[in-house]
């Protein structure tokens, strides 16, 4: 966990800090009167998340990024961004991915508030894959805008919740099991949002392995390993099949998926924890960011909503 602060009215500065921070690029003013830009990066494990604010207009062309690049536009505009194949303009409230991580892309950018959240590609086959998983190939992204405006909104939603709830205390975010629920939960956002090669519905194959020794396997893998980071591939592969086979396998035979069960054990843990600790030495907080929870409202919701009792008052008793 790291937090980056950037205040400059140099335009030289600014183009060697965008070029450390994302990739090699070049950047031209058409405004040399005025060329402030603040800029604040907070990142997490194999995330970042970076508020802008440029006052002037700037011209940029970037080498590729090798992570996938979203922006979210708060004021101001994007225009003529560029990338092969692609030519489009961008607003206040678009939500987009700049473009794939293996090409390169320019535009310009006019006096625009925007947030940019970087994460690596990798982080999208590890909540889902694509068909063959005999020779599985890495999830990408197939367009560069939300297939609605729906899924914009919850995107642009799950950015500000991990800006404002994961990232915004060093000591939560520090955490392990946060840094893994941030990540897999921003990939998933993503895949929701962006057309994709990720295939959802099980085949034949995942059908027929979906079967109670599956689950057994998986079930015993999360127990075993509730208190590291997990993901749904990590699962699969203890349990010897595809993710897909996995997560019908716990919608056939529990009604739920992997990652909600693992969120189930370890809110057991968690509450076994505060009926154990001592209350003048350790805060209902430091148990929930230990468990992965990072959200101190939505973990008393779970909690109470589990075990009919505020977790302050188990900790307490």
């Amino acid at each position: 966990m790291g937090t980056l602060v950037f205040d400059s009215d140099d335009l030289e500065r600014t183009e060697d800090f965008l070029s450390k921070a994302y990739a090699k690029m070049r950047i031209g003013s058409s405004t040399p009167s005025a060329s402030r830009a603040q800029i604040r990066r907070d990142t997490v494990a194999s995330i970042s998340v970076d508020e802008l604010d440029l006052d002037f207009d700037m011209s940029y062309s970037v080498t590729p990024l090798g992570r996938i690049c979203l922006c979210v536009v708060h004021a101001g505009t994007i225009e003529d961004h560029v990338f092969p194949g692609v030519e489009d303009a961008f607003g206040p409230g678009d939500v987009v991915s700049f473009a794939p991580p293996d090409l390169p892309y320019s535009g310009r950018i006019r006096a625009a508030r925007y947030n940019i959240t970087m994460l690596d590609p990798a982080l999208l086959s590890q909540v889902a894959a694509t068909v063959d998983q005999r020779t599985p190939q890495p999830v990408r992204l197939t367009g560069h805008r939300p297939h609605s405006a729906a899924a914009a909104g919850h995107l642009r939603r799950t950015i500000n919740f991990v800006r404002d709830h994961a990232l915004a205390d060093p000591a939560i975010a520090d955490q392990p099991l946060v840094q893994a629920t941030v990540s897999q939960l921003l990939a998933g956002s993503v895949l929701a949002a962006f057309p994709n090669t990720a295939l959802t519905d099980p085949t034949a194959s995942d059908r027929g392995d979906a079967h109670p020794g599956t689950l057994q396997r998986a079930l015993s893998h999360i127990d075993d390993h509730a208190a590291e980071p997990l993901t749904v591939a990590d699962i699969a592969a203890a349990a010897h099949v595809s993710v897909r086979a996995l997560q019908y396998a716990f919608r056939r035979h529990l009604d739920t998926t992997p990652m909600a069960y693992v969120r189930r054990v370890r809110l057991a843990h968690a509450h076994h924890d505060l009926a154990t600790a001592d209350p003048g030495t350790t805060t209902v907080t430091d148990i929930a960011t230990r468990w992965g929870f990072f959200h101190p409202a939505r973990f008393a919701a779970l909690y109470r909503e589990t075990y009919r009792t505020a977790p302050s008052a188990t900790l307490h008793s």
